[in-house]
């Protein structure tokens, strides 16, 4: 498969963190990202960083004490969150069983673990994937395909 190289390119998914310390813990150690920028807003971002995957492509972590909507603007008293319908991130690794294993030893929880897929049939397209729940709810997919 190839790509039609017009789309724009993948910069970052956001979450908001229940325990934010303890998020940016589980990325970095049990994950392997590196803080790239730490950032607060007055009145709006009581804490935030960019966590790079080693890329250039980043997942941005919002403290809970944060007023940001998911559209980046500021929540109006009494009105509610706005996350959206995201399903869950994936994450490109060359070893499902070590990041998974890595994942778990962190403190994520196992929704599925390490097997062996297909997609579709023409062109069949086999994937290697595992995934868990990180510290906040946000569920994380590994996959390893030569193909995608």
């Amino acid at each position: 498969m190839q790509s039609l190289g017009t789309a724009p390119g993948f910069h970052h998914v956001a979450i908001r963190a229940v325990d934010f310390d303890e998020t940016i813990r589980f990325y970095s150690e049990g994950l392997g990202f590196r803080v790239h920028y730490r950032f607060s807003v007055p009145e709006r971002i009581d804490r935030a960083a960019f966590l790079d995957a080693g890329d250039g492509r980043f997942i941005e972590v919002f403290g809970d004490g944060s007023t940001v909507q998911s559209e980046g603007r500021r929540r109006f008293p009494n009105e509610d969150r706005t996350e959206g319908a995201v399903l869950h991130f994936c994450l490109r690794v060359a070893d499902v069983a070590a990041s998974y294993a890595k994942a778990l030893a962190a403190g994520a929880q196992s929704r599925v673990a390490p097997r062996t897929g297909q997609l579709g049939t023409d062109p069949l397209v086999e994937v290697r994937i595992a995934f868990v729940t990180g510290p906040n709810g946000e569920v994380i997919e590994f996959l390893c395909s030569e193909q995608l």
